[in-house]
């Protein structure tokens, strides 16, 4: 290729003053009456009481003209692949915009329904994941017909005392806090997207049969209040081994986590980097997980406790075995059952013949291994790299020390729902996130091997199919 060629090819690459547009558009997604909230126990028949804050599907769609990508955000727990293929599905013949550029991601607030739900912790209602779908499809359709001129820029921060490890003292967490700022022409602000990290249960504890879109919701609700005009999103990072502090769930205190993230995020804009508009693109990849097969004797243990104990309506020393290994504090399972011991064991047993009845149909057909959907979004320095885990801090912090963009957020419960991906501490502990979470996930477990994997498969989607990584030092 001559000289001349090359910078042909290269201005086709990066095409020069190529202009920025966006929109951002929301819609409701209230449940039904009768749905249940998922998460927080097994066969509570969660259904909701009250609607404490409307659940949105909001999508912001970013266009330099060559090129869209669309970021839809759910107050969900959580959402399957499905449901994401089925998403995309919709907006694509709608807009044209490919799949691949469209990522679908949930906050995860423990106080809305689920798609592709849990095994025993919430019936998923077809109907109303049906309807979800398509009021999600909707909103990036909307946002996407309503393109306009815009300036974009990110800043990232930090923000400590919010979080702690929940599964061991004084155990990592990812404090990061990355803002992503559209303004309008006119400098008026039109979006945000906020990425930070920490299991919001906060109004679970408080309202456990409200629906709510918990911290994630109020760090939006208090920005597009600062921002009169606006609407902002909250992208859920690295959290399956960080909860919001418990001296929050106090209904003096309940307000303080959401006010110190949108307070941060503010400030933080006042030394933000102007985004370019090239490169713009996404790539999304199929990584294969590595796991362990579940043996016949893990199965028959927990299977033949719960035949025991059904049989015998025995509520013995059953905190150090089924309780251990299903809950991370077995004496709330008794709390949230109505103080009724003998239901919450009956609840636990259930479960375990529910999850070794699916593992044994296919037990020694099933590969060792998981494919699930890794994907970037790239926008300048800034960049987002999504999975379909609850991700552990370390495999965050990794992540964030090979990036190639100078702000990135993390999109975790994105695209699908794989569960938990701990580290090697829980994983040699066998605790709830390394033993449990692949149960009501009808997987098998992850190995010490699966977070890197998850780590290099993101690292090189931010970097490939036309994402090129920084230059910068």
């Amino acid at each position: 290729m001559s000289r001349r060629d090359a910078e042909v090819a290269e201005e086709l690459y990066f095409p020069l003053n190529m202009p920025l547009n966006a929109a951002i558009a929301r819609t409701c997604i209230n449940p039904f009456w009768g749905v249940e909230l998922t998460g927080w126990g097994y066969y509570l028949n969660r259904t909701w009481l009250r609607i404490h804050d409307d659940l949105h599907a909001t999508s912001l769609v970013v266009s330099n003209g060559d090129n869209r990508l669309v970021i839809v955000s759910l107050d969900l727990m959580v959402i399957g692949a499905e449901f994401t293929r089925e998403v995309r599905r919709q907006i694509t013949a709608a807009t044209n915009i490919p799949a691949t550029n469209i990522l679908v991601c949930c906050q995860h607030t423990h106080n809305s329904p689920a798609s592709q739900g849990l095994l025993g912790v919430g019936d998923v209602d077809r109907e109303y994941e049906a309807f979800a779908a398509r009021q999600a499809a909707t909103s990036a359709i909307m946002a996407f017909r309503e393109l306009q001129p815009a300036r974009l820029s990110a800043a990232t921060t930090t923000r400590d005392g919010l979080t702690y490890n929940r599964t061991r003292a004084n155990g990592p967490i990812d404090p990061t806090l990355t803002t992503l700022c559209v303004d309008r022409i006119d400098g008026s602000t039109l979006a945000f997207v906020v990425g930070y990290q920490g299991h919001p249960t906060v109004a679970t504890v408080l309202r456990p049969r409200d629906v709510s879109r918990d911290v994630p919701g109020e760090v939006c609700d208090r920005l597009e209040t600062a921002f009169p005009g606006s609407l902002a999103i909250y992208l859920q990072g690295a959290c399956g081994d960080v909860n919001i502090h418990p001296h929050f769930t106090t209904p003096e205190r309940c307000h303080e986590p959401a006010e110190a993230i949108a307070n941060a995020a503010i400030a933080s804009l006042t030394s933000a980097e102007e985004l370019e508009a090239t490169p713009l693109g996404a790539t999304s990849n199929v990584v294969r997980l590595p796991t362990r097969r579940w043996t016949r004797d893990e199965i028959e243990f927990d299977r033949g406790e719960a035949l025991r104990r059904l049989r015998d309506r025995d509520t013995n020393g059953w905190r150090e075995t089924i309780g251990r290994a299903m809950t991370n504090r077995p004496d709330d399972m008794v709390t949230r059952h109505g103080g009724d011991e003998w239901k919450a064991v009956e609840a636990m047993c259930r479960f375990n013949i529910a999850w070794t009845d699916l593992m044994l149909r296919d037990l020694d057909q099933r590969p060792e291994w998981l494919e699930t959907e890794v994907q970037a979004l790239r926008i300048g320095e800034f960049g987002i790299a999504a999975n379909s885990s609850e991700f552990f801090s370390n495999f965050a912090l990794d992540l964030r020390d090979q990036s190639p963009v100078r702000h990135l957020a993390l999109a975790c419960y994105a695209n699908g729902r794989i569960g938990y991906i701990p580290d090697a501490h829980d994983i040699e502990r066998k605790t709830y996130a390394a033993y449990q979470s692949p149960k009501y996930c009808n997987q098998f477990p992850f190995t010490e091997d699966t977070g890197p994997t998850m780590v290099q498969a993101m690292r090189e989607a931010l970097s490939v199919n036309g994402i090129r990584p920084s230059t910068a030092e």
